[in-house]
């Protein structure tokens, strides 16, 4: 695609790499040139995952799109996450980056995405339709150093130790409704990149608890940690051991870590508890509802049943389904509704379509939050639906 100003906005080419590696590292850290390099040469992502503003065959801007899961209630919905944006200083704001997200909004639908979930800074990615909606997890100092089991050994992790480590975050994000777990792909750059180091507790050969660190130098922050109450103990004594009293840990409320290590941690002050989101987009609710059938259909069964009707309206657009005593039908899409309640509905605007699937306020909550979140004769309804969910999203960058 050519902009107006000659800009081309593509895929990159091989040969670019190099100064795509450049200008992340230029405007970022070294270690994102690594990351660039280690998706750009996986075989489950690629040099299609690259996109780049090109300026008489000058990279000028790029961003990286990656394939993820986001998993409600063991359902999967296929989603992207985009990271690794970076601009020359001279050409910022020249939409440069609107023109990239378009692209890969683009791409990420062509492949069947039918969800977008990122870590942002402040505001800027909500004017792509990005919206706050799940939170991420308090990090917070390490107040008491608990004793190391000396049957357990602390190293650093290689690819023969991702089938274990994965298995150890699978049993940690069974017990929320939202997650994103690590792709194979994002598994194989974590123990490779140079930004964030996994290490593994072992005992007798076998992984029983693992974690991820930040480089001391920059305050040791230990997330993404799995595994059973001595093993997790011992890791946190090794990044004591490492990081000094410059340790924070990250506690991913919901999770059974989280029982471990909440009383090891100093409390989070109130104004800064809850205080940090993940973003989520979701463009169009019929592909979503409709993956999301067989969970919302038991919510439904589960709390008695019945038959009914359902119209959801995000004013632009609205969906139909039915309900029953073995769960839900066919989600039917059309167009714009905009006095849902009269018609029998709920209302709810396009950027609230993320919170209501995946936060944590549900559909009550939100209602109460949002004076355009109409949710009429439906209310009952709509909250069995969409109750409160908790969240937990493992990224290619840790939020900290």
């Amino acid at each position: 695609m050519h902009r107006d100003d000659g800009i081309e906005i593509r895929g990159v080419h091989r040969e670019e790499i190099d100064a795509v590696a450049a200008l992340l590292a230029d405007r970022g850290e070294p270690a994102d040139a690594v990351d660039l390099d280690l998706v750009a040469d996986d075989p489950d992502e690629g040099l299609d995952t690259v996109l780049v503003a090109v300026d008489g065959g000058r990279v000028v801007s790029t961003a990286t799109v990656l394939r993820e899961t986001v998993r409600v209630d063991g359902v999967a919905l296929p989603a992207a996450q985009v990271e690794l944006v970076a601009t020359e200083p001279s050409y910022e704001g020249r939409g440069l980056v609107r023109s990239l997200m378009t692209l890969a909004h683009d791409r990420s639908r062509a492949r069947g995405d039918v969800v977008q979930v990122m870590i942002g800074i402040p505001f800027f990615y909500r004017q792509f339709g990005y919206v706050y909606s799940m939170r991420i997890p308090d990090t917070r100092p390490l107040r008491t150093v608990p004793d190391a089991d000396p049957s357990v050994t602390i190293r650093v992790a290689t690819a023969a130790d991702i089938p274990a480590m994965a298995r150890l975050e699978e049993h940690q994000q069974a017990a929320v409704t939202v997650s994103v777990p690590h792709s194979p792909a994002c598994w194989r750059w974590l123990v490779a990149r140079d930004g964030s180091q996994q290490w593994v507790a072992v005992r007798e050969g076998e992984v029983v608890a693992a974690a991820r660190a930040t480089p001391p130098e920059e305050g040791l922050v230990l997330g993404e940690v799995a595994g059973e109450r001595r093993a997790v103990e011992t890791l946190l004594a090794h990044a004591h051991t490492v990081g000094g009293d410059d340790v924070r840990v990250m506690d991913r409320a919901g999770t059974p870590v989280h029982d471990i290590v909440d009383p090891l941690l100093e409390p989070m002050p109130l104004a800064e508890a809850d205080a940090n989101w993940y973003y989520a987009r979701i463009e169009r609710l019929a592909p979503v509802l409709e993956l999301l059938r067989p969970v919302l259909g038991r919510r439904w069964v589960d709390a008695g049943g019945g038959e009914r009707e359902v119209l959801i309206s995000s004013f632009r657009s609205h969906v139909r389904f039915t309900l029953s005593d073995t769960g839900m039908g066919e989600v039917t899409a059309g167009g714009p509704l905009q006095a849902p309640v009269s018609a029998g509905g709920s209302g709810i605007p396009p950027d609230v379509l993320a919170p209501l699937v995946f936060g944590p306020h549900g559909a009550l909550g939100l209602e109460a939050l949002h004076p355009d979140v109409l949710l009429g004769r439906q209310r009952e309804l709509m909250s069995v639906l969409f109750p409160p969910t908790s969240a937990d999203l493992l990224t290619f960058y840790l939020p900290v």
